[in-house]
């Protein structure tokens, strides 16, 4: 009896023992990692991602709103990649208070109720005349009638529009802005009015031709807001040809993107904004549009590709079509400002304007102090206006831009307001020239903003190099890149020359006849005439 006790307390140590030991290397592992906090291993790729997504320089290059210093720079002081603009927006100089300082409403360009309501009567009668079409072609289709959005990023844009700009700076509607004109489908595609005008007839005597190679259409797009769509016409490393005149010369799509962000780097703000898109000419043209001259010029091209022109006798020929590959066609979309019934705006001949025939020169070409004649005449006498155009000729000198033969103001702001420059296509031609002539405004007249002084010093600076600012901002453009090297190069080698004809111009007649400093320095520079004469 005792030696069977005895081998039942073995059996039970025995067993105790081997349970004791699973408990041990099998069980409380498992019960431990439970218990562990949940690590993703080393190296992984995705470790961090949802808490701390990486920093998105196509993101950075689109944000318009303001940003604040310490975004800019990690803690050692060193700028961080792909934050080049949002420190430059930081800087003081685009971070300050507008000046003059807004008054209210009268700042505006529009009258909010009276824009919604002008509006709304022309969806109204969009819907009336889509409905009419579709009835004429015994179409059926179950879209609704369009509703005019106020949140559309068209309507904010044009309601933002004030006497300091096309946009504030801290303004957050262009990014969605620029966003809906790559995105939004098109509901209508048409001729724009110079070349409606025209109606298909050119006078092939004339040598500036007002159609034809520079074919351009307005697209509407769901949200009821339009663009002007200008096609790819050369690629991007095509330089203009030596030979070629200015006025001769293909319109560049890539252009119009680069301007618009050089324009809002300068802080000028006064080119609409504008985006690259594919575009699928099939789809977002042929099959949208109403115009029956418009649908006649699409033709399938050897290679298959869809191609169309424009509709003028000098120009009706398959060589002077774009085309798509097969379908898809780069473009630029410049964003259309308000109807001239809600803001009229004036036309004005640029008094630098250039000669457009193959012989003989103007004025300002061959006379050194014809800067004195322009500011004895009304309306470059007495305000501001002088020191918009030299602005203008600084801003056409960098891109490089020869075919400045108007600028357009809106009448609301008076003879103070900024200058829209539009139709930038004609930058960017040359990276390797530098056309001087542009500057003749500043070298004439030795004068200049301080603001855009300012702001020109500061993007000659390494750490806000021009180059690289643009650089940063054109990669968020679907079309990127939208610039070569060489042109982005040459921004910083023209910013040179204007700031050297700068300070020539201060060795020569001093810094306080130079730079003016507000609206009292402005007019003191038509109160002393002589001072180039000296």
């Amino acid at each position: 009896m005792p030696g069977l006790r005895r081998g039942r307390l073995l059996t039970l140590l025995l067993l105790g023992a081997l349970l004791s030991a699973d408990l041990y290397f099998h069980l409380w592992p498992q019960v431990r990692r439970r218990l562990r906090p949940r690590q993703r291993p080393r190296g992984c790729p995705c470790a961090g991602r949802a808490s701390a997504p990486a920093p998105d320089p196509r993101a950075a290059a689109h944000n318009f709103s303001r940003a604040g210093p310490g975004t800019a720079r990690d803690s050692g002081g060193r700028r961080g990649p792909g934050s080049g603009l949002q420190a430059l927006f930081a800087h003081p100089l685009y971070d300050g208070p507008e000046e003059p300082p807004r008054r209210g409403p009268e700042d505006a360009l529009l009258a909010g109720p009276e824009a919604l309501r002008y509006y709304r009567r022309k969806v109204a009668r969009w819907n009336r005349r889509r409905k009419m079409y579709k009835e004429q072609m015994n179409l059926t289709s179950l879209d609704p009638p369009l509703q005019l959005q106020l949140e559309a990023s068209w309507v904010q844009f044009h309601l933002g529009i004030n006497r300091h700009g096309l946009y504030p700076r801290s303004s957050p509607v262009v990014s969605k802005l620029l966003h809906d004109m790559r995105h939004l489908p098109t509901i209508s595609a048409d001729y724009s009015q110079d070349e409606k005008a025209l109606l298909g007839a050119c006078d092939c005597s004339q040598i500036v031709k007002p159609s034809g190679v520079h074919l351009k259409l307005v697209l509407r797009f769901s949200d009821f807001g339009k663009a002007m769509f200008k096609p790819m016409r050369q690629q991007r490393d095509e330089e203009t040809p030596a030979d070629f005149f200015y006025f001769i010369d293909f319109q560049r799509h890539n252009a119009e993107i680069a301007a618009f962000h050089l324009d809002r780097i300068l802080d000028f703000r006064r080119v609409p904004p504008t985006v690259g898109r594919l575009v699928n000419v099939t789809k977002e043209i042929l099959e949208v549009t109403k115009n029956e001259i418009l649908q006649s010029v699409f033709f399938i091209s050897p290679a298959s590709n869809v191609c169309f022109f424009a509709k003028c006798p000098y120009m009706c020929k398959t060589e002077y079509a774009v085309c798509g590959n097969p379908h898809l066609l780069e473009g630029s979309l410049s964003a259309f400002l308000p109807s001239l019934n809600l803001a009229p705006r004036l036309s004005v001949p640029n008094p630098w304007i250039r000669s457009y025939s193959l012989a003989g020169k103007e004025e300002w070409e061959v006379n050194p102090l014809y800067c004195n004649t322009v500011r004895q005449i009304y309306p470059y006498n007495g305000s501001g206006r002088l020191l918009n155009v030299i602005d203008m000729a600084i801003f056409d000198f960098l891109i490089g831009n020869m075919d400045r033969h108007h600028y357009e103001m809106f009448t609301k702001f008076g003879d103070d307001g900024f200058f829209i420059h539009l139709d930038n296509a004609r930058g960017f031609g040359q990276h390797s020239h530098d056309e001087l002539s542009i500057l003749s405004p500043l070298s004439q007249c030795c004068r200049i903003k301080k603001k855009t002084l300012l702001h020109l010093q500061l993007l000659a600076q390494a750490e806000y190099r021009l180059s690289d600012m643009m650089r940063e901002s054109l990669l968020g453009d679907q079309l990127s890149p939208v610039l070569t090297e060489s042109h982005l190069l040459a921004l910083d080698r023209r910013l040179q020359i204007v700031l050297r004809t700068v300070e020539g111009c201060i060795e020569a007649h001093g810094e306080q006849s130079v730079i003016a400093n507000g609206p009292a320095e402005q007019s003191a520079l038509h109160s002393s005439p002589t001072n180039l004469t000296n």
